[in-house]
């Protein structure tokens, strides 16, 4: 039976083996060999490591794949939403009609609704309810119930926020007075400060008539100036700036010509000076009296405006030093000339404003020069000369400070009255500043104190309550000058005893006087002296004999007695003068004929008596013409005397001969 069975099994598995195999032989196609052939070739190719070589990159159609992945989570989105909104439902219905759910009912929605997030694909699906307990302000996604960390966090964050707020809001905090460093411009007042508008360069100028240069980027912890100049010879520096380019500095002496450098101190410009004995002054090409301000116009690079003792105010073109552009003439209220003690450009440059010696302020509009288009009479007290007059940032406020100890701020739409008024700021210099913070928050400025009572202070007011919320003690002398500028946020201060110090915060402020401080002082280089070693050569001959060093205090001893060396001056002059030098009587030609006509004694009685008392002794001891004449010589005869007639007694004065 068995035998059977195997040998029934081997012949069907031989007829199976025959047919599959034919089958495959007739319905081979040349193509699907080839396929196989490639394939067996892929699977060679494979075993042997190269299988990627020489194929075609495979292509995907990304905007296709995008959309059908956009389609799909939309409507698996729709799907889970739908299913949410089912399951509210019923828990509202059954929440009415029986009492609230136990804690692990809670556990099961939870589970069931993060599930549901689970399955959610894309930004998860506002929570829609009946609106009664939504927040109107809520922007985003509602959170989960029971949810507090994320609404802690952000009620920190808020008052962080509210803290960082209040110190945006307080200006207290931008003070930058917590360093400060101190620049030795010389013993007088320092009456003038100017920083070019990228911070880099400061320029100081006092009474002293120097102008200072200093490099905050090229000093080191000695703090000394790169240049030092007397530009304007022996005049005061009343005021100095740099243009809105920073390529050159106005300078403001007291002459009557104002100069222009250039950021090295070499001359550019110089205005001209006009005619004194020409009345009206706009008919002359400059000022003629001392200068009392200037500066330059904040939009365009080229002009400049100085005010002067003359009473008028001059705009001046930097390509044009023959005669200023336009001339304002400030006039009282009787229409007088009046004396402009400062003046200043608005922060757009269409209007010109000037402080005047009667304590009033006049505005033009800078095309107009005839009519003022603002003016305030009695902005100050008449006789009290304003110092200075800023505009704020935004433009709508003018700032004065007064001769009279005041700081002002006005309204220029309502100018009639001042908008604030701070007394009490003693001010003893013609040129005391006030300027606005960076923020246009703040006002500053500087009182003055006399010699060895106190210390000069700088000043801050809030701008709209005007109320003084610092101050800062500088030094034991008047502060002069201050000036804040925007970019660094450093204060710089000039002062009555020659100091010039910045004030700044490592925090709030940038560059500056930062950049020097870090610096150590630079080492001074020793004089380098070349000495050659004597060798002491006794026995040697003469030719080959070194010379002997001299002590250099035997040879300094002799130049000492040479007059030319030592530059010794000449001793004064006695006697009767020798060298083309006149005596002690004097230099001048007055002062010798004077001293000559009193030591003059001759006898002016009888001329001829005066010749003839010689005569004797001339003929017997001849020197000059007589020995050369001895032989050749005449005898001299001489009119005898005759005894006078009597009738020549009698004739009358006037027909007596003269002799």
């Amino acid at each position: 039976m068995a035998t059977r069975w195997q040998s029934f099994m081997r012949l069907k598995y031989r007829s199976s083996f025959r047919g599959h195999s034919l089958s495959n032989f007739q319905n081979m196609d040349p193509n699907k060999t080839g396929h196989a052939s490639d394939q067996s070739d892929g699977d060679m190719a494979s075993v042997m490591g190269f299988s990627g070589f020489g194929k075609k990159a495979r292509t995907f159609d990304l905007d296709a794949i995008f959309e059908q992945t956009r389609r799909t989570a939309i409507e698996r989105s729709q799907q889970v939403l739908e299913g949410r909104q089912k399951e509210e439902t019923g828990e509202n219905s059954q929440q009415r009609d029986r009492p609230p759910a136990p804690a692990p009912r809670r556990k099961k929605e939870s589970s069931s609704s993060s599930d549901s997030d689970s399955e959610l694909i894309g930004p998860p699906v506002p929570k829609q309810s009946t609106g009664l307990d939504e927040d109107d302000d809520l922007v985003g996604p509602p959170l989960p119930p029971g949810y507090r960390g994320s609404t802690a966090d952000v009620e920190e964050d808020d008052d962080d926020e509210d803290v960082q707020d209040d110190d945006d809001d307080n200006p207290l905090k931008k003070i930058p007075d917590t360093h400060e460093i101190t620049l030795q411009h010389g013993c007088k007042s320092v009456s003038a400060l100017a920083l070019d508008p990228s911070g880099a360069r400061l320029v100081t100028g006092g009474y002293d008539f120097d102008v200072r240069f200093w490099d905050f980027a090229g000093m080191d912890a000695a703090l000394n100036a790169f240049r030092t100049i007397q530009p304007c010879e022996c005049h005061q520096i009343r005021s100095l700036q740099y243009s809105i380019t920073g390529d050159v500095i106005l300078v403001v002496s007291g002459n009557a010509q104002a100069k222009v450098l250039d950021r090295d101190g070499f001359p550019v410009m110089e205005c001209p000076k006009g005619d004194q004995y020409i009345v009206d002054m706009a008919n002359t090409k400059g000022h003629t009296a001392m200068l009392n301000s200037g500066c330059w116009h904040p939009k365009i690079k080229d002009e400049f405006m100085t005010c002067s003792n003359d009473g008028t105010v001059r705009t001046w073109d930097l390509s044009s030093d023959k005669k200023h552009k336009m001339c304002f003439k400030p006039r009282s209220l009787q229409g007088k000339k009046v004396t402009p003690t400062c003046c200043t450009y608005s922060r757009d440059g269409k209007l010109v404003a000037a402080g005047c010696q009667d304590g009033s302020i006049q505005i033009w509009d800078r095309n107009l020069s005839v009519h003022t288009k603002f003016h305030c009479r009695q902005a100050h007290d008449p006789g009290t000369d304003p110092s200075c007059l800023t505009f704020s940032y935004d433009g709508k406020v003018l700032a004065s400070r007064g001769g009279d100890d005041t700081l002002k701020t006005w309204d220029i739409r309502n100018f009639k009255k001042p908008l604030n008024v701070a007394t009490g700021l003693s001010t003893f210099f013609p040129m005391t500043d006030c300027c606005f913070s960076p923020d246009d928050k703040l006002l500053v400025t500087g009182t003055s104190v006399k010699k060895d009572q106190g210390n000069g202070k700088l000043v801050f007011f809030d701008r709209a309550t005007f109320q003084k919320v610092y101050e800062i003690e500088v030094t034991n002398a008047s502060v002069v000058r201050c000036l804040w500028h925007p970019k660094l946020n450093q204060i710089m201060v000039g002062t009555g005893n020659g100091l010039a110090k910045v004030y700044y915060d490592p925090v709030k402020s940038h560059r500056g006087a930062m950049l020097c401080v870090v610096k150590s002082k630079r080492k001074e280089r020793q004089a380098e002296t070349l000495t050659q070693d004597y060798i002491i050569t006794p026995h040697a001959l003469p030719m080959f004999r070194e010379a002997r060093q001299r002590s250099t205090k035997k040879q300094l001893e002799k130049d000492r007695l040479d007059p030319l060396k030592s530059h010794k001056p000449e001793p004064p002059v006695t006697g009767p003068g020798r060298g083309g030098r006149v005596a002690a009587h004097g230099g001048t030609l007055s002062s010798f004929i004077v001293k000559n006509i009193a030591l003059d004694k001759t006898d002016d009685s009888n001329p001829r008596q005066a010749i003839l008392r010689h005569a004797k002794e001339a003929s017997e001891n001849p020197y000059w013409v007589a020995p050369a004449y001895s032989k050749t010589q005449p005898d001299a005869i001489f009119q005898e005397e005759e005894e006078s007639d009597e009738e020549a007694d009698k004739e009358p004065e006037w027909k007596k001969r003269k002799i």
